[in-house]
């Protein structure tokens, strides 16, 4: 009987989960989609505390200048907005950040929501009694404000991907690699061999490229360092990337040295290396930033290498587009092989 009770207990429980999940589907599906421009950041606050502590400690986390670049372009762009005006216009941008300072705050703290106004919209208040404990709760909660900020921008561009996939570009990655990220519409296959691909996505003036790389692990060696990445990537980089002219190639600029991160997402360890690129023997360069981790059967080593070439514009936003494709990726079924 207890054993039937159980049971019962766990079927009830997941009925509402599945009905939760549903109503929460159904709510976004009746909900606007958001405006406003990628990257972009809305910041409802009085003017008096955007031009004091509050604001600053905001715009010197969110505005700060975007690492690897090869020009200033801040993380963010920020607008901000007093409440008097935060009307239904403002009310469905992509991202806000909704800043409470008054005496009647109880429940001091930094909340987290989505899809309030518009799908799919990312929601951050600040609620503090006063100025000093708002700058405090900011300064505590920076990097995680910036991962929401950051996640809300990847989940787009992933949610977009898969809606509009290039699909006959995964079976092509997933023979090198193992998997494949979601490739948007509009990459196309550069170049394939046994254990290197190169998918670009070309409009005037841009370029956005995604190079799929593979090769063996060296027994005793480091292969996560970064002068093991670093090295290996470059031969890969020469081998395959030829530049316009005889004798000329893309590698990773000694100018700066390149940032190695070790991460976790949706289970897959990976190295992530952030730098600049440019070209041996010519002028050409960018930002570029690669996810490095082993194949399934730890012989080989994958690295998926994101890379943005645009001379005439800001990179931010392309960076970003092009590095959210990284972040899709996922290892093949055995029936997809």
């Amino acid at each position: 009987m207890k054993r039937i009770l159980t049971y019962l207990a766990m079927a009830a429980m997941a009925v509402l989960a599945i009905t939760s999940c549903s109503e929460e589907k159904r709510k976004k599906a009746l909900l606007p989609n958001i405006s406003g421009k990628a990257g972009e950041v809305v910041v409802v606050i009085d003017k008096g505390a955007w031009e004091g502590a509050i604001g600053t400690v905001i715009r010197d986390t969110l505005a700060a200048d975007c690492p690897f670049l090869p020009q200033r372009e801040p993380l963010y762009t920020l607008v901000d907005l007093a409440p008097s005006g935060f009307n239904s216009v403002f009310q469905v941008h992509r991202n806000l950040i909704l800043v409470n300072i008054s005496s009647s705050v109880t429940e001091p703290g930094v909340v987290y929501r989505q899809n309030v106004w518009a799908a799919p919209q990312c929601v951050i208040g600040i609620n503090a009694p006063d100025t000093e404990t708002a700058v405090a709760l900011f300064k505590e909660n920076s990097q995680k404000i910036k991962t929401t900020l950051e996640q809300a921008e990847r989940d787009r561009v992933i949610a977009n991907a898969k809606k509009y996939e290039e699909l006959a570009l995964a079976p092509v990655v997933t023979e090198v690699a193992g998997g494949s990220p979601h490739f948007p519409s509009g990459y196309k296959l550069r170049k394939k061999t046994s254990d290197f691909v190169w998918i670009a996505y070309s409009p005037q003036y841009v370029q956005q490229n995604i190079l799929v790389m593979k090769y063996p692990v060296v027994e005793g060696e480091d292969m996560m360092s970064r002068e093991s990445l670093i090295a290996n990537i470059n031969t890969e980089l020469e081998e395959n990337v030829p530049g316009s002219f005889e004798n000329t190639y893309m590698t990773i600029s000694p100018a700066v040295i390149p940032s190695v991160k070790y991460m976790k997402y949706k289970g897959l360890d990976f190295a992530e290396v952030r730098g600049l690129w440019d070209v041996h023997n010519d002028f050409m360069g960018g930002p570029f930033v690669a996810h490095a981790f082993y194949s399934k059967d730890g012989k080989d080593m994958i690295v998926i290498l994101a890379f943005v070439y645009a001379p005439r514009y800001d990179k931010r936003h392309y960076l970003r587009q092009v590095e959210s494709v990284l972040y899709s990726f996922e290892w093949a079924k055995e029936e997809d092989k």
